[in-house]
């Protein structure tokens, strides 16, 4: 008689102790630099992204390496597995931040502002995206990464140069007090439309990176975020609002936040499956989440709060750790990078400023739609990550798209600025005039009743 067959394999080994020390260090060291340069930025009227960057940046090849190779090598060893488990913890941050996003998007803001809010947001998002194709087309073969194809960068580099970021824009529009005036709200129902269109063409580029450029490639990139998105509104829409009404039950927050991080991995997970961006599964899933009518907002502050202070400052500290400065010694590159940036911001300033006069608006309303919506900040960072991940970008390209969303991030608060002084004092000069205008005439009236 035969021995029995072993069913199960050998337990995988757990993580050696010096692998789990440095994942320690680095997982610390970064959220205490990210932590206070972000604060450090937010003093100095800075997006926080641009401090939880810099916090990368110092840490990385910029600068760490090239001061103490020896020791950058032994906190950050170049091997992929070490690596991978901060990738892993900054994957899950990025989901939970954009599945909060999707949360938060307020579509009747869309519903209000209508007609304007299409245009402007048509306006700043087809300009740069042709700009940005165009010009993927135009650049040295040098700039493309080996064996991309260069339909697929180009598209890919029109997608980073047309997102905004509704988080930072959110932010400013909050510091600015100006998140209830017809402006901001403008502002933000155009940004979420952009915000919107922008995942689902990551989502295609994503998946044409993934099948090929074959027709049948092409067709399924185009339908799968198509296919989530019916599939999401017909039939997960009703299941999810079942779902949270049961967690909502219980006074306690936990099965909420449980039951919400729960949907928004596994919904990330499927879009995965299906060739498409995790990040796009995570946003339809937040969406549907904050459209529910089932959340208790309120149950979800430690969730938010725990993203934000701690996972999505590990994903862009992370982020930071990529961008080599020292790429843009090289003449070509910084070339490129003067040429993206200059495009991005013109092609977003022009498109939604030509939305905005298209709507009737002012020049200086439209001045300020087009500073608010060229801050990219959170979003485009996302998206270069993703380029990175697919092998679209290479470090190069990857640092010239995430410097064009710190400068247009750090542009925006002061132009914004200067926009909405000159339309409160054009509103002051227009009531004056009105003012002078009704005494004359009630002069003139007083003269000849006498």
């Amino acid at each position: 008689m035969t021995a029995p067959t072993m069913l199960h394999a050998d337990p995988v080994p757990t993580i050696d102790a010096h692998s789990l020390l440095v994942f320690l260090l680095q997982i610390s060291v970064l959220l205490l630099l990210a932590l206070g340069l972000g604060r450090l930025a937010m003093r100095f009227g800075m997006p926080i992204i641009v401090g939880e960057l810099s916090a990368g940046v110092l840490f990385g090849p910029s600068v760490l390496h090239a001061l103490a190779p020896g020791f950058s090598d032994w906190l950050l060893p170049p091997t992929a597995d070490q690596m991978h488990l901060l990738d892993a913890v900054g994957q899950v941050g990025v989901i939970l931040l954009v599945g909060i996003t999707g949360i938060e998007l307020k579509f009747g803001l869309i519903r209000r502002r209508g007609a304007t809010a299409v245009r402007v947001s048509l306006g700043g998002l087809l300009l740069p995206l042709g700009l940005g194709i165009g010009i993927g087309y135009l650049l040295p073969s040098a700039i493309v990464p080996d064996g991309v194809d260069l339909a697929t960068f180009s598209l890919f580099l029109g997608v980073a140069m047309c997102v905004s970021a509704i988080p930072v824009i959110a932010k400013t529009l909050i510091d600015m007090k100006l998140l209830h005036r017809e402006v901001g709200q403008l502002m933000l129902a155009s940004g979420v439309i952009d915000d919107v269109a922008g995942w689902f063409l990551l989502s295609i580029v994503s998946a044409m990176a993934t099948s090929g450029l074959t027709q049948g490639g092409a067709t399924r990139a185009l339908l799968s975020p198509v296919a989530v998105v019916v599939v999401a509104t017909l039939i997960k829409r009703p299941l999810v609002r079942r779902i949270l009404r049961f967690a909502n039950q219980s006074p306690d927050a936990a099965p909420t936040i449980a039951t919400v991080v729960i949907l928004i991995l596994l919904v990330a997970a499927a879009t995965h499956a299906l060739a498409l961006e995790p990040v796009f599964g995570a946003l339809v899933c937040g969406a549907l989440i904050g459209s529910s009518g089932e959340l208790d907002v309120e149950k979800l502050v430690p969730l938010r709060t725990t993203v934000l202070a701690f996972l999505a400052p590990i994903f862009f500290a992370t982020a930071g750790l990529r961008i080599d400065l020292t790429a843009l010694v090289q003449p070509v590159v910084l070339l490129t990078a003067v040429v993206v940036l200059l495009a991005a911001i013109a092609g977003k300033f022009a498109g939604a400023y030509a939305g905005a006069r298209l709507s009737r608006l002012g020049r200086w309303e439209g001045l300020a739609l087009g500073a608010g919506m060229n801050s990219r900040g959170v979003i485009e960072v996302i998206v270069a990550m993703t380029g990175l991940r697919l092998g679209i970008l290479d470090t190069n390209t990857y640092t010239i798209i995430v410097l064009v969303a710190i400068v247009t991030s750090l542009m925006a608060p002061p132009i914004l600025r200067f926009a909405v002084t000159r339309l409160d004092r054009e509103a002051d000069e227009s009531l004056r005039s009105r003012d002078r205008d009704r005494d004359r005439d009630g002069g003139s009236g007083a003269s000849r009743g006498r």
